[in-house]
């Protein structure tokens, strides 16, 4: 245990080491006072911005060809299972498309839902070519669906002036693609009018 002088002397020595620009008339006003406090400057962390990844812009996607699909790729057998999986999940999204339904309500459900495996034709257009063309769509953009039809052509058919129709376990449903120009992620999203102009 040390006595009360050697503890002052301590102290006084570790105030001046602490302390070194602090005159011993200031250190010992502060000991009168029995408050001590320490200087101490801690460093600032600077803080690392962290970078948000990019993605690609709509030219890299063009350049990657990320979304075409491979000549050997297009045919219409191989997409089939991938029709019979939209058709449970429609199935499971309407409750079970039993045939007391409302048929407002599965139209509202399929104008939501994800369309990629549906099999859909063309029914009215204004441009007379492509009415009949019947097939799975493989992708669909804003402004156009692809479609591959029995015969394992690619068809890239746009939404605007067309009609489409779209049958599954006796409910037929028809898609004004004028009305219908959306990404499949903000058709989600979107309210739909019940009533409303309808034109191609």
């Amino acid at each position: 245990p040390q006595g009360s002088e050697e503890a002052k002397a301590f102290v006084n020595a570790f105030l001046k080491r602490s302390m070194p620009k602090m005159k011993d008339e200031a250190i010992q006003d502060i000991l009168a006072r029995k408050a001590v406090v320490l200087e101490h400057y801690s460093k600032k962390k600077t803080k690392q911005k962290q970078k948000k990844p990019k993605g690609f812009t709509a030219k890299q996607r063009r350049e990657m060809r990320l979304f075409e699909i491979e000549p050997e790729q297009q045919r219409y057998a191989i997409f089939l299972p991938l029709h019979e999986l939209w058709k449970q999940y429609i199935r499971d999204l309407c409750h079970g498309l039993k045939p007391d339904a409302q048929p407002h309500m599965v139209q509202g459900k399929l104008l939501k839902a994800d369309l990629h495996g549906a099999i859909v034709t063309v029914t009215k257009s204004k441009c007379p070519s492509y009415v009949g063309i019947t097939g799975i769509i493989l992708q669909e953009f804003k402004h156009v669906f692809k479609i591959i039809t029995k015969e394992d052509k690619l068809k890239v058919v746009p939404k605007l002036n067309n009609v489409f129709s779209l049958e599954i376990d006796g409910f037929i449903s028809y898609i004004y693609g004028s009305k219908f120009q959306l990404r499949a992620s903000e058709r989600s999203a979107k309210k739909f009018k019940l009533k409303g102009t309808i034109d191609l």
